[in-house]
């Protein structure tokens, strides 16, 4: 049923049209901070959700250590960031890692927003800073190889960030779009480099950043909608997985309108969207979406095969028989 494709598509917050969403199909569910109060409390929540659940969705988080921690109501600021836990050493890493990702899979959370590939470039870079495991792409791929099998021991789904690379800008793509103006060869060199390693290394699902990057289009266009970028990601550097989006909700996709967003993103290539929460508004996304893929071939045949996907993920990793 188209409906329930297009709602596998979406990963919402918790809000007043959860259950409904739920009940269609919702993709996946992400948490923030206020949604844990203890871990107990949280854990009846997801039990809670997965009950309510046309089909196992991806629970999931931004739990990356350091300043963006969700579990802080129950333990503040316990993790240190990926720089600093990096800085400490293989053991550190892998043993935070292994702690954190425990804690992770005792709620019942089964895909994290992390790890970080950001490159750190830009010292004067207002969102990614600490959370990049280095200013260099050697030492980010490093970090990448120590972190991925702990995922694997969890069966919790690592989810690389933010490509092509938000380690350059010097603006934060939740209040705008920031400009990334350099040439291919330096993009590949330095922030596509730990992306492609990851890649080349099995990983299944990508988030796509909100950048204007120019060596992808001329013509100011985020690199979640762009045709130019996830054809890359697809063509060149072969990833066969889930390219999902950032937050819909921010602001360097907002001048497009919600509605035409998602369809620019669907038609660019992306599988999957977050929405921070579950609101009117998030609900309206979904079933503009809909009606519009009922006469639209092109866009339908693009939630067929994002469908696909995301069903054959949950297979592998046994959310779904």
């Amino acid at each position: 049923m188209l409906s329930n494709k297009v709602f596998q598509m979406f990963i919402a917050g918790t809000g007043a049209n959860m259950d409904y969403a739920l009940n269609q199909g919702l993709g996946g569910v992400i948490f923030f901070k206020d949604d844990i109060k203890t871990a107990e409390q949280f854990k009846t929540l997801i039990s809670d959700i997965k009950s309510k659940s046309k089909m196992t969705p991806f629970l999931s988080i931004d739990q990356e250590g350091g300043r963006v921690e969700r579990t802080e109501n129950i333990h503040p600021k316990k993790y240190l960031s990926q720089k600093f836990a990096y800085q400490k050493g293989v053991e550190f890493l892998s043993n935070q890692t292994d702690e954190m990702l425990s804690e992770l899979k005792e709620y019942g959370i089964n895909m994290n927003f992390a790890p970080c590939l950001d490159v750190n470039s830009n010292p004067d870079n207002p969102i990614i800073g600490e959370r990049a495991f280095s200013d260099n792409a050697e030492a980010v791929c490093n970090g990448y190889d120590i972190v991925t099998p702990v995922y694997k021991k969890y069966n919790i789904i690592p989810v690389i960030k933010h490509f092509p690379g938000h380690g350059d800008t010097a603006v934060d793509s939740h209040k705008e779009l920031p400009v990334i103006d350099m040439p291919m060869s330096d993009m590949e060199h330095v922030h596509i480099k730990p992306f492609k390693h990851a890649i080349d290394n099995g990983a299944e699902v990508t988030m796509v950043a909100h950048l204007w990057c120019k060596c992808f289009d001329k013509v100011e266009t985020p690199t979640s909608l762009s045709k130019s970028c996830i054809d890359y990601l697809r063509k060149v550097l072969k990833f066969e997985g889930i390219a999902i989006s950032d937050d819909m909700f921010m602001n360097g996709v907002a001048k497009y309108g919600m509605t035409e967003a998602a369809v620019m993103g669907i038609k660019a290539g992306l599988n999957m969207f977050i929405y921070r929460d579950s609101s009117d508004k998030t609900l309206k996304v979904i079933e503009d979406v809909i009606k519009l893929a009922e006469k639209d071939n092109d866009l339908r045949a693009k939630i067929n095969e994002s469908y696909e996907k995301i069903l054959s993920l949950k297979r592998i990793h046994g959310f779904i028989s």
